[in-house]
């Protein structure tokens, strides 16, 4: 008989008179696979159980309430922001109401598009961006200042908007300009192609602030003349397309005094876009019929 014989059904054989395990038909114990990270899907728990935990700790330390309604641990509820989104559903024109915009014979001097009108929860979110430090609330206001805009200007290209600066004690409040924010903000998005700010306008020397409880001709008095365009944009400014923007329209008196600074200085002002109108026009809830983005200039006079 063979030392060695051939392997019988469970893979056994024999050498001499001792059985031995033929090797390879042995199976080999398995163990469980071990990585030498941690696992990506543990990552993300890990990640969002501590994103959670933060936010938690956040609404401890800091509440946060819906500043137009009070719902809790919502700078703005889902309910407000739809109600917001609404009042910005349809933007208008808004220079009728505004006295700085039209001249004596009732002709306009300069078209405006509103978002919205100034008034419930558009009017409470606007003031608590601007003077409470809800920053966040840009998330929900840009969008309907992009709206605006591009209700304005519809599919023209290369027009530059140019946002009205803030005062330089309402800077040093607050920290940021509103507008310049909300735009940054669109642009970050990609939500305006076509179109780019252009921050050419700065506040000149003097008492062109503090507006607020003024009436029609003490306000067009305390603007005129307080804005000029910085030196280093007049040149791209010749012969383009602009828009003046703004966050809220009440006489246009600041409209008009931005419109003048940049025509000065060589630009086409097409028109102007604001977030709100204080006081909406009579018919105003029509469509936007848009803004004259072909080159023509803009009167400046009865500012």
């Amino acid at each position: 008989m063979s030392a060695v014989e051939e392997p019988d059904a469970w893979g056994m054989g024999t050498v001499g008179r001792c059985r031995v395990r033929d090797p390879d038909r042995t199976v080999v114990p398995s163990h469980d696979a071990r990585h030498r990270g941690v696992h990506p899907a543990r990552l993300a728990r890990l990640a969002q159980g501590v994103g959670e935990a933060f936010v938690e700790l956040l609404a401890v330390l800091a509440p946060v309430e819906c500043v137009c309604c009070g719902f809790e641990d919502s700078a703005l509820c889902g309910t407000c922001a739809r109600r917001l989104r609404l009042l910005c559903a349809r933007p208008f024109r808004a220079e009728g109401q505004a006295p700085a915009l039209l001249t004596a014979e009732g002709a306009v001097i300069l078209p405006v598009i509103a978002g919205g009108h100034y008034r419930d929860e558009l009017a409470q979110a606007l003031l608590s961006f601007k003077h409470l430090g809800q920053g966040r609330l840009a998330s929900v206001l840009a969008p309907a200042l992009g709206k605006a805009i591009r209700s304005a200007v519809g599919d023209a290209a290369g027009v530059c908007l140019i946002p009205v600066p803030s005062s330089n004690a309402a800077f040093r409040r607050r920290g940021f300009s509103p507008v310049h924010l909300l735009l940054g903000r669109l642009g970050q998005r990609g939500a305006l192609p076509g179109l780019h700010m252009t921050d050419a306008l700065k506040k000149a020397p003097g008492p062109g602030s503090g507006q607020k409880g003024l009436g029609r001709g003490e306000r067009a008095r305390r603007v005129r003349g307080s804005m000029t365009v910085r030196l280093s944009r007049k040149r791209s400014l010749e012969g383009r397309a602009c828009v003046i923007v703004d966050d809220v329209l009440t006489t246009g008196a600041t409209l008009a005094e931005a419109a003048r600074a940049v025509s000065s200085a060589g630009g086409v002002v097409c028109g102007a876009v604001v977030l709100a109108a204080t006081r909406p026009p009579a018919g105003s809830d029509q469509p936007a019929d848009g803004l004259d983005t072909q080159p023509a200039p803009t009167q400046t006079k009865n500012k």
